[in-house]
């Protein structure tokens, strides 16, 4: 039996942490997850155009074998300067890998970006971009509990044709493991089944987090070609990016297999995905907190399958919690839904 943890946020991992720091003015912020000490991390690219900082580092041959955090901003490229401001926050605290004798430690931050710079927002930053103070903010936000929708680097999302958001949620399993995930929904695809009301997640959906809503049987007829409810001629203003934790102890090796499952999750939850102009990227984290008994690979294949279920819920989750802004009207306002 799985079940939704404690906060149904993927803070549920115990040893992680959420903050997020946002601009009503730009429309735009910045989501960090912060971990109470080095943990395994990967990452697994989809889209045809991603934008990220230390990506690289993360790949199983590279020297780093761990992460102090994960960050996910908008603010396209200029939303790489986040990471700077969590690394000047981490490393106040003392964080950081030593990376040779004597030498200052270098906290290991890698991120993603999504792009949000066509929505109407005030971005006449001049020649200091805030991305790097969105970042620090966020860092000192950091917390076990934390806002969804139209906060952080869900805050100048779109999805579709309807407003994006953060979404998060997480699966704990009857023999004590734990899985969540974080996600920014930002797609040019649709979250949602065209003619109908219900997101492509329902299946997956747990405790009615995001509406409840289901479709009709039979399926309406619809056309096979792209949907009528994405955003059209707006594409490349996309890219949804969202990061998985589990507290299970997993090498780089194994964790780059979860997060290639995991990745599954985006096409459960949105129609197209991984398209030339999404820069789709998740991240994975596991804490190593609890050891697996019994066969691995088993193990594995058991935890990407919920790790994936978990991403197409975050994503669906955080169109449905997310308030109608500028030009994007919510997915409540939409379907009347409150």
């Amino acid at each position: 039996m799985i079940e939704p943890g404690k906060r149904n946020l993927i803070t549920d991992v115990e040893g992680l942490k959420i903050g997020n720091a946002e601009d009503a003015g730009l429309i735009s912020g910045t989501t960090v997850l912060i971990a109470d000490q080095t943990v395994t991390a990967v990452a697994d690219v989809r889209g045809g155009a991603p934008g990220t900082r230390d990506v690289e580092a993360l790949d199983p041959v590279s020297l780093v074998a761990g992460v102090d955090a994960i960050v996910l901003s908008g603010g396209s490229a200029f939303g790489l300067d986040a990471p700077s401001g969590v690394q000047s926050h981490l490393r106040a605290q003392g964080r950081g890998f030593q990376i040779a004798p004597g030498a200052p430690l270098v906290p290991i931050g890698s991120g993603a970006i999504l792009f949000d710079l066509a929505n109407g927002g005030n971005k006449d930053w001049g020649d200091m971009p805030p991305y790097r103070d969105l970042g620090r903010r966020a860092a000192e936000n950091a917390s076990r509990d934390f806002k969804l929708g139209n906060v952080g680097a869900g805050m100048g999302a779109a999805c579709g044709i309807y407003k994006g958001g953060l979404g998060s949620v997480s699966s704990v399993t009857h023999d004590g493991f734990t899985v969540g995930a974080v996600a920014a929904a930002n797609a040019v695809g649709s979250p949602v089944i065209p003619g109908t009301d219900a997101f492509w997640a329902y299946p997956f959906e747990q405790k009615g987090e995001f509406g409840g809503r289901v479709p009709k049987a039979p399926l309406p007829s619809f056309d096979l070609d792209l949907p009528p409810d994405m955003k059209g001629a707006r594409v490349g203003e996309n890219t949804t990016i969202a990061i998985v934790a589990t507290d299970a102890a997993l090498t780089q090796v194994e964790l780059k297999r979860l997060a290639i499952m995991a990745t599954d999750g985006f096409p459960r939850a949105i129609r197209p995905i991984h398209t030339p102009f999404d820069g789709d990227l998740l991240f994975a984290v596991a804490t190593g907190r609890k050891e697996i008994a019994g066969p691995r690979p088993a193990a594995i294949m058991r935890l990407g399958m919920i790790a994936g279920d978990c991403i197409a819920r975050a994503i669906a989750r955080g169109v449905y919690e997310a308030q109608s802004l500028g030009r994007n009207k919510s997915y409540r306002e939409i379907f009347g839904r409150g």
